[in-house]
């Protein structure tokens, strides 16, 4: 049967926008797992081969299961999330509950807020929640976790959002570096370790991490620039705006090393373009 030229056209538009939606499907669906190996001379001898799974920006996106044996296959020893693990446009606090009374029984949780939990409204009753499943909310707040005898910090940092909440100086971040700094250093302080973790959703405070003790950085909160291009990187992200510096990837400054996970789900805009959802791993290693 032959086709006529503008038929031929048409399936070959068909074809193209069906081609171009399965991709985009795939690229917002399909989670790679991103692997480090941290080395660092004062991780404890008992915390070598330490793995920890990050997981951040989850939200409320549903990946029927996926994400939870994703996890389970790494057998961490660890698991964190660094915040907006519920959307605050569309903010379903059942669904965060679902995933993480799964994951509660695979390792000990430890959560800090994102920008969607403070404005969502409803945090009050997502920290009922975290409760009631077991899971350790380290917003400014600090836990020292010990293996025969050695000693590591973990020290948490609650949103910039919740200290404009509470009307207190504000900077053009929306609130000030000098309590976000004053906070965090106390914190470290207070865990008194050789080698500290931070759990914080912004990346962009990274400068302000560096002048404190901390020794390796979780964040998130850029969702990998949510469009990224060959040779370019992220295109945007928030608080950063555009052709951000932080956006995914491995940063170190002086003695402070950041990770930041390019997150799991999305927010206002609804496409990741080669930009995956990525579930991190850290497996920390003593010299």
């Amino acid at each position: 049967m032959k086709i006529s030229k503008t038929a031929g056209i048409l399936l070959g538009i068909v074809l193209a926008v069906f081609s171009l939606g399965a991709y985009l499907y795939w690229g917002n669906t399909s989670i790679v797992t991103t692997h480090y190996r941290f080395e660092h001379t004062t991780v404890p001898d008992s915390f070598d081969g330490f793995k920890i799974v990050q997981v951040s920006d989850l939200h409320n996106t549903y990946f029927d299961g996926k994400l939870t044996e994703r996890i389970k296959e790494e057998k961490p020893d660890l698991i964190v999330v660094t915040g907006d693990i519920i959307d605050r446009n569309r903010t379903n606090i059942s669904v965060a509950a679902e995933f993480l009374e799964r994951i509660t029984p695979l390792a000990p949780v430890y959560f800090v807020s994102g920008n969607h939990e403070v404005a969502s409204g409803v945090y009050e009753t997502l920290r009922q929640e975290l409760d009631r499943l077991g899971v350790h909310n380290l917003d400014d707040d600090f836990t020292v976790l010990e293996q025969n005898g050695d000693r590591l910090g973990l020290v948490g940092l609650a949103d910039p959002l919740m200290i404009q909440e509470d009307d207190l100086i504000e900077d053009e971040y929306g609130t000030s570096d000098h309590v976000i700094q004053t906070a965090l250093e106390e914190l470290v302080a207070e865990a008194d370790t050789d080698f500290t973790m931070l759990l914080s959703h912004r990346p962009e405070r990274f400068e302000l991490y560096t002048q404190t003790d901390v020794d390796l950085a979780f964040t998130g909160h850029a969702h990998g620039g949510q469009i990224r291009l060959p040779f370019i990187g992220g295109l945007y992200a928030p608080t950063q705006g555009i052709f951000p510096e932080y956006t995914e990837g491995f940063y170190e400054e002086n003695s402070t090393s950041m990770i930041v996970s390019r997150g799991l789900g999305n927010s206002i805009f609804p496409l990741r373009v080669f930009n995956r959802p990525e579930l991190v791993v850290v497996t920390l290693e003593s010299k």
